[in-house]
């Protein structure tokens, strides 16, 4: 199939350390790819060179083809992103937010406004279009960074840790609405939430190091760890006979 999302030999440096270390591989249109890892294991920088957020040190990321880096103001219109902190501003309300920057990817005020009433009701938060980031919770201000991205209509979606700080109705909310976006969408996101990983993934990615060190479904990647399995059995009264 159709590669969304493509990186090419992809390394970031921070300093002398190595994020991410030469990856190569691809994400299909319609997918939703899971990538997991440890804290330190460079998920969310990741995350940022896709999204084009951060630039990579070498190698090229590309967006249904196209070179990311140098073509960034013409690609820039099918990514949404959501990073792992809030990121609106705050001398606006989330509506003002919205719109802002909706206008600079030149969406017309009736689109705007209709997908905005739309999604905000689904999302369950249009009775706080009109209150400041300060003043809500952290998982609201997570739902109205989605909200951004469902009014921009974006084609590739990339999101760290989604449903962080969220109750969990917001987060079975969330999935729902991602899941129906499929096959028109692709959508990428990490998650520190394995429960949350298994139900809702075409595919994951383990990233250790820099590295992908694990890539398919669930079903597979259990196969392929099961000489790693360990169990620990302990037995009572254990005759020498049984012994």
């Amino acid at each position: 199939m159709e590669a969304s999302v493509s990186l090419k030999k992809v390394g970031k440096l921070s300093g002398d350390k190595t994020v991410l270390a030469d990856l190569t591989f691809g994400i299909e249109k319609g997918s939703m790819t899971a990538i997991i890892g440890a804290n330190d294991a460079g998920k969310s920088t990741l995350m940022n060179v896709m999204a084009g957020i951060e630039i990579p040190n070498y190698g090229t990321v590309y967006i249904d083809g196209l070179d990311l880096t140098k073509r960034r103001a013409e690609i820039r219109k099918e990514i949404g992103f959501i990073p792992m902190q809030a990121d609106l501003e705050s001398g606006m309300t989330l509506e003002e937010n919205i719109h802002f920057i909706a206008s600079l990817y030149s969406l017309d005020k009736d689109t705007i406004q209709n997908r905005l009433h739309h999604f905000s009701e689904e999302l369950d938060i249009e009775d706080n279009l009109q209150d400041y980031p300060g003043n809500i919770s952290t998982g609201i201000q997570k739902k109205a960074m989605l909200l951004r991205v469902l009014v921009l209509d974006s084609s590739v979606i990339f999101l760290d840790e989604p449903t962080a700080f969220m109750d969990p109705g917001s987060a079975r909310q969330i999935w729902t609405i991602l899941k129906r976006l499929q096959p028109e969408k692709t959508i990428v996101y990490t998650s520190q939430n394995l429960k949350e990983v298994e139900q809702n993934h075409d595919r994951i990615l383990v990233l250790h190091n820099g590295k992908i060190v694990l890539d398919g479904h669930l079903d597979k990647l259990l196969e392929s760890t099961v000489e790693y399995h360990q169990f620990r059995l302990e037995l009572e009264n254990v005759t020498d006979e049984l012994f």
